[in-house]
């Protein structure tokens, strides 16, 4: 398997870490209708948060165990940027993290 394939599944395991560590990972699925919002980051039906636990993190999953081609750039942390502003410092390993992942899927890495 392609080592970036490999470098961004360990991403994904450390992203979904750190939602643990900061107490934003839930056992409770949002409802069927949040999960299907298509709204970018269904930020009309869930916490950011959320949406990285059951929209962003299974879906990323899919496309590597798939073999799906990936996308060709993600915007992820200029949306953590804007939702964590008032979270600094809590946010600071995860928004790393997610800057990363960025860094990461761009077709250039």
């Amino acid at each position: 398997m392609e080592q970036r394939i490999l470098d961004i599944a360990d991403h994904l395991l450390l992203i979904e870490r750190e939602l643990k560590v900061q107490g934003w990972w839930s056992d409770v699925a949002p409802s069927a209708e949040a999960l299907a919002s298509v709204v970018p980051f269904a930020v009309d039906s869930m916490a950011f948060e959320q949406w990285l636990q059951w929209i962003f993190l299974p879906r990323m999953k899919l496309i590597l165990e798939h073999g799906h081609p990936l996308p060709n750039a993600s915007g992820i942390l200029v949306m953590a940027e804007t939702v964590f502003v008032d979270r600094p410092e809590q946010s600071r390993a995860l928004r790393r993290l997610l800057a990363e992942f960025d860094q990461l899927i761009s077709p250039s890495a």
